[in-house]
């Protein structure tokens, strides 16, 4: 993805105009509360500009909430400046919610959250990030921007998931290190059985009706078939020019094994930057295929997907801020590990053999060791647990192997310049990419500073004696109110504000009747 400032149609931005957006922003909050760089004063100049000559009528002003989904506005192209002066209000009970859309807390008290913030059902603040301001393919003279939220005050907004993320990576910095993350995205796509609009149920405005009544585009079985894929071709074409056209670093495009199952890959980037890679290619993907009569999910396992399961494959290896050297590769090792503390953002040597660093082993054991309680960041959903199956490509035990796709964190080695890196195959696609990240972030850099130990590599990955993965959203927030780490750094309020809303969605689920429970004894007993 190119930044605002590096697009080819808005160059420009060190000369007269850069900043006309900006100094007419005096007074304005985001000037009040300098919430703007240099680097996005410039960005902001370029956007005006791009807004000017592609004559756009729209903007969307977007952020994501607590469960990675896109909530925000559409301004006309009259209030674009006044937005970027003083942002965008939005209500801040939407970081209060469930997935169905339910307010979890107190609406009016706000449930003592964050110093009585979120009392009243009042406002937050959506700051835009001028850097990430794109034009949107798919939607006629639109342009999309994603914002950070902010309290009236000034302050950043307590459960502002994308600022939790930056947090942890600035912390991880300060001991020396920046993040890669690579994506790889599963998903279902479908076509609809029947025209017509979104189902609601009787009687229930405003619930979540009945899922919409779809039909396969594949049955599934071949993976990775060529004209398997080419059946799809008029599709597979629909989601390149989007997502290319969005700047999103697109690798490819893959026919995967479950009936209408998909994946994508984004090029590596730093963390922050994949984050909001991830978010925008969920959101484009469903768009896109909504607009051109195709239903996709990224729900993890869809009722029709019998054989395969939907997955979030990601990639991370750290790099040393000091010399550029991949940390985890064992084969770049300079340093001596020096004790008690390593200096920050050192690479010490490894054992000959061994397929990481001893800070990849630290980093790895320390994702391990927190995998349980992680698990509600990675997995945050009710349906994500049924994908935890044994001999399925997908993990249930907390083991790690030397590029063994069975295990829950596979090492793969050093390849052209990237060094060795980790792949937790844990997690599901409707993550929270902030969230997810921002948890193997935490695990990680605890491990590094306990030195913990992973211990030796699985040759089988469904060991039954292994340490196994939650089985349910319930089991795996037990873990997470049983695991200091994720308090210490993260705050008690964030983990206590994100268990709360997942509790009452899994209360919700057991409430729920299921069509199982209604074929297995409404006739029997």
């Amino acid at each position: 993805m190119r930044s605002a400032d590096e697009r080819p149609r808005a160059q420009g931005g060190d000369g007269p105009g850069a900043r006309p957006l900006a100094s007419a922003g005096a007074g304005g909050f985001v000037e009040r509360h300098g919430l703007w760089d240099e680097r996005q004063h410039v960005a902001a100049g370029q956007v005006r500009r791009v807004i000017d000559e592609l004559g756009l009528d729209k903007v969307r002003f977007s952020f994501a909430d607590q469960h990675g989904v896109l909530r925000g506005k559409t301004l006309t192209r009259e209030a674009v400046p006044g937005a970027l002066r003083s942002g965008v209000t939005a209500p801040s009970s939407l970081l209060l919610k469930d997935t169905s859309g339910r307010t979890v807390f107190p609406v009016f008290s706000g449930g003592g959250l964050a110093d009585g913030r979120f009392a009243g059902a009042g406002d937050i603040v959506l700051v835009p990030d001028m850097t990430t301001f794109r034009v949107l393919p798919w939607a006629e003279r639109t342009g999309w921007i994603l914002c950070d939220l902010y309290h009236p005050d000034g302050t950043p907004a307590a459960f502002c998931s994308r600022g939790l993320l930056r947090g942890r990576l600035a912390a991880l910095a300060d001991a020396g290190y920046d993040l890669t993350v690579g994506v790889e995205l599963e998903f279902h796509v479908y076509r609809p059985a029947a025209e017509g609009s979104v189902p609601v149920a009787p009687g229930r405005p405003g619930a979540p009706g009945p899922a919409p009544e779809v039909e396969p585009l594949t049955s599934g079985s071949q993976l990775l078939h060529e004209e398997g894929l080419d059946r799809l071709d008029d599709l597979v074409d629909l989601l390149y020019r989007g997502l290319t056209g969005l700047d999103l670093p697109l690798r490819s495009l893959e026919l995967e094994f479950g009936p209408s199952q998909l994946e994508l890959t984004l090029d590596a980037r730093d963390a922050a930057q994949a984050a909001d890679d991830a978010l925008l290619a969920r959101a484009a993907v469903r768009q896109i295929c909504r607009r051109n009569g195709y239903h996709a999910t990224f729900m993890s396992r869809p009722a029709t997907a019998e054989t395969a399961s939907s997955g979030w494959h990601l990639h991370q290896s750290l790099r040393s801020r000091a010399t550029g050297e991949a940390a985890f590769d064992p084969a770049l090792g300079s340093v001596p590990d020096p004790a008690p503390d390593p200096a920050p953002g050192s690479v010490p040597d490894s054992e000959p053999g061994e397929p990481l660093s001893p800070v990849g082993r630290h980093y790895l054991a320390g994702l391990l060791e927190h995998a349980p309680a992680a698990t509600v960041f990675t997995t945050p959903t009710v349906n994500g647990y049924k994908r935890y199956l044994p001999m399925s490509l997908a993990p249930d035990r907390v083991v790690w192997g030397i590029d063994n796709k069975g295990a829950m964190v596979r090492v793969v080695g050093a390849r052209g310049e990237g060094g060795a890196r980790l792949e937790n195959r844990s997690g599901e696609p409707a993550a929270n990419p902030y969230l997810y990240i921002a948890s193997q972030v935490v695990s990680g850099m605890d491990g590094m500073a306990r030195r913990l130990d992973p211990g030796p590599p699985t040759t089988d990955p469904y060991d039954a004696g292994a340490r196994g993965l939650p089985g349910s959203l319930d089991q795996a927030l037990n873990a997470l109110d049983a695991d200091p780490a994720f308090a210490k750094a993260l705050g008690q309020d964030v983990v206590s504000w994100f268990t709360t809303i997942k509790r009452a969605e899994f209360a919700r689920y057991l409430a729920h009747v299921s069509d199982w429970e209604q074929r297995e004894y409404f006739d029997l007993v």
